[in-house]
């Protein structure tokens, strides 16, 4: 048998065996392998080219760094704050905690750049308070899951930084033009909220009272100082992204370091309503103690030991794909399409396809190398496409089959993966109309951008 006969034997088994649940890293490591031996590459060579990876990686090292921020601002009690003052502006609308929900994700992801740590974290606060205030737990569930898919938006923006790595572009332009994008993003999720809810008479009530507002905005204050301290750091060139991220961990620790005794002096804890807290208790978090801190640590790590080795395995699988030629066959696919806006919007399908069925850190490492030279040479910024590109990648967080962001919320709430399927698709109307605004319009991308 010919090469090429082998090479799709081997891709239709590892395709079966993830369709029968065998995790992705194991997949593409089958892959990589049985290639391999088709090409008659060395497994030694397999060995080097996954250490290299890291070798060259220093971009990289703000990844873990930006994992652990979210465990932080999760467990200090930063991210209770951030969801109280969300629903203490919007909880008088109609599906207002829906709202303050997309809302707490796009705050939350705006420090922890993660999309699983901000449908995990904010699913698990509000799910509950949300079906207790009359919402459909479906549609609770798959607004927690929806709003996640701002968390690799957002900046920071842990998939930026393997982008910006993969394509050697400043990360810190990837992150400011991701800022406008985001926020759009936010925005139609919560008009979505809004009509579904209005539709179906969801959600009680509450009164808004500047008095409330003022106290949450009060107790979010340190979540939004990490906010503003990443965000000018690294747009002003203070920081470099990897330097924001341990800037970040480190404000993080010292303020729940310092919160938990003197919010234990007042006696306040996380369950005490914002109505009965005092002023002064507002300005400190929850916190954690010394002990606290390996747990936390552990539980980043758990989650950066499942992402690192499958950057480095979709880094050595881009090479194989190469040495095949998928890459010029792809790119001359793309290419023959013709002029600009026809080349943008077949590379988004094909974004939007491998989305579908793969996370989004193996499709940026596989297609970003292929498509985005294709998309330079009939004109698209790069930062621009960038956007394009993971705005699209994004989206497979709640796009069946795969849809990692459904799973996660069906696991953190209980609700089944397919009951949230209903609701996760009108969501996925709204984010799809800003994909194409902003593919449409560069402006939205790169205005924030000096020397654009």
């Amino acid at each position: 048998m010919t090469d090429g006969t082998w090479v799709t034997i081997i891709s239709l088994a590892v395709t079966f065996f993830f369709m029968m649940g065998v995790p992705v890293l194991l997949v593409i490591v089958y892959w990589i392998i049985g290639c391999s031996f088709v090409l008659g590459l060395t497994l030694d060579n397999l060995g080097a080219e996954l250490l290299n990876v890291f070798n060259k990686g220093f971009a990289l090292l703000a990844m873990p760094l930006f994992i652990l921020t979210g465990d932080l601002i999760n467990k200090s009690g930063i991210a209770r704050r951030l969801s109280d003052f969300a629903y203490s502006c919007l909880g008088w609308l109609r599906g207002g905690l829906a709202m303050a929900a997309i809302g707490a994700c796009g705050l939350f992801a705006a420090i922890s750049g993660s999309n699983s740590a901000t449908t995990a974290t904010i699913g698990s606060m509000l799910h509950p308070e949300m079906v207790k205030g009359g919402y459909d737990e479906r549609f609770s569930a798959a607004t927690a899951a929806a709003g996640g898919t701002v968390g690799i938006i957002i900046p920071p923006s842990i998939i930026f930084i393997v982008y910006g790595f993969m394509m050697n572009l400043p990360i810190s332009d990837l992150f400011v033009a991701g800022i406008i994008p985001g926020a759009l993003m936010v925005l139609a999720m919560m008009l979505m909220a809004w009509i579904v809810c209005s539709v179906n008479g969801w959600g009680y009530l509450i009164k808004l009272e500047m008095g409330r507002v003022f106290k949450t905005a009060i107790g979010a204050w340190l979540g939004f100082f990490a906010i503003g301290l990443v965000l000018w750091g690294i747009y002003t060139g203070k920081f470099s992204p990897t330097e924001a991220a341990g800037v970040t961990v480190g404000f993080c620790i010292i303020v729940a370091l310092i919160s938990y005794p003197l919010n234990k002096v007042m006696g306040m804890d996380a369950d005490t309503p914002v109505s009965e807290k005092s002023v002064s208790s507002m300005f400190v978090v929850e916190g954690f103690t010394i002990p606290d801190i390996p747990s936390i640590v552990v539980r980043s790590a758990q989650i950066t030991g499942i992402l690192a080795p499958l950057i480095a395995a979709s880094v050595v699988m881009q090479q194989i794909l190469s040495l095949l030629g998928a890459q010029s066959v792809i790119g001359d696919f793309v290419t023959g399409m013709g002029g600009y806006y026809a080349v943008l919007a077949t590379a988004m399908i094909i974004v939007f396809v491998a989305g579908m069925i793969l996370e989004s850190l193996p499709v940026t490492i596989i297609l970003a190398p292929i498509l985005a030279p294709v998309a330079a040479t009939v004109g698209v910024d790069p930062v621009h496409f960038s956007v394009i590109f993971l705005v699209g990648a994004s989206i497979g967080f709640i796009t069946p089959p795969y849809g990692l962001n459904l799973y996660v919320a069906s696991g953190v709430t209980g609700v089944p993966y397919f009951r949230l399927l209903r609701y996760s698709s009108m969501y996925l109307i709204s984010l799809l109309a800003v994909w194409i605004l902003v593919a449409l319009t560069p402006e939205l991308s790169l205005m924030l951008l000096p020397n654009r």
